[in-house]
């Protein structure tokens, strides 16, 4: 028997607050992205993230989460999500995806990007570009009205368009005073189904995508979830509201911000 939702649907106050905490967290990623060069580990990123993280006076939502050992996921090539970070150095052609969360007053934001460490392979720059397109997608179908089963559907029919899979094991997800909330967002699916979303809904839609296959193998770590065919994967995330005029990234990067 399946269980009933219970999706939150925020106050104007409440998303100011992910709204800032959403702000704060994008000038983290783009100071990483910015920071990210050959010769690095992934464990030197991490170090990053966390001060990062203290000098803009708020708390590392992974650190701790089940366990997990760091502030950052941090997977290189085959890795999909949930990478721990250690000895991993990069290297030229690496793609890297970074997957941060924070705390700010109370509530939860949540991004990822993947980046090209130096020159690219062609598959791999389009991997990136198509992972990245596929979030923007989703975004889109965020429509109070719409249905949750759209944002998935059009990840989906994009990302395979484009000769790539998304994986099936796991998904984005609600977010507000709790990292994961109601609703479950599938990267694939069928238009028309799933929950009526409304706005006042915060989403955190994250598509990812592989080169090859879209099954997956969860490493002896228990954390670090790779492609079970190897091949390279990419991951995208943004925090979303749902509003009555549309969907609005909450963890958009704004250059007229101040510095991090």
């Amino acid at each position: 028997m399946k269980r009933s939702l219970d999706i939150r649907i925020k106050t104007k106050d409440e998303i100011e607050i992910l709204r800032e905490a959403g702000l704060i967290l994008a000038k983290i990623v783009h100071e990483i992205q910015c920071s990210l060069m050959i010769g690095q580990t992934t464990r030197e990123i991490d170090a990053l993230v966390e001060a990062l993280i203290q000098r803009n006076n708020v708390l590392p939502a992974f650190k701790g989460y089940r366990g997990f050992p760091a502030c950052a996921c941090i997977s290189v090539n085959e890795e999909i999500v949930h990478g721990v970070p250690g000895n991993r150095v990069f290297k030229n052609g690496d793609i890297v995806s970074i997957d941060i969360g924070i705390i700010h007053r109370q509530y939860y934001s949540d991004m990822a990007v993947t980046i090209g460490v130096g020159e690219l392979s062609s598959s791999c720059r389009k991997l990136l570009d198509v992972a990245r397109q596929a979030l923007f997608k989703g975004i889109a179908f965020a429509q109070n009205g719409g249905r949750l089963g759209d944002i998935s559907h059009a990840i989906q029919t994009y990302a395979e368009s484009k000769g790539f899979s998304v994986v099936r094991d796991f998904v984005g997800h609600g977010i507000g005073k709790q990292l994961h909330e109601d609703p479950e967002i599938p990267n694939y699916g069928h238009a028309g189904t799933g929950p009526i979303l409304r706005s006042g809904m915060v989403l955190a839609i994250e598509p990812m995508l592989n080169m090859g296959g879209y099954k997956t193998k969860t490493l002896k770590d228990g954390w670090t979830v790779i492609t079970a065919d190897r091949k390279p994967s990419a991951h995208f995330e943004h925090t979303v509201a749902v509003t009555e005029q549309g969907p609005v990234v909450l963890t958009e990067y704004s250059d007229i911000t101040n510095p991090v």
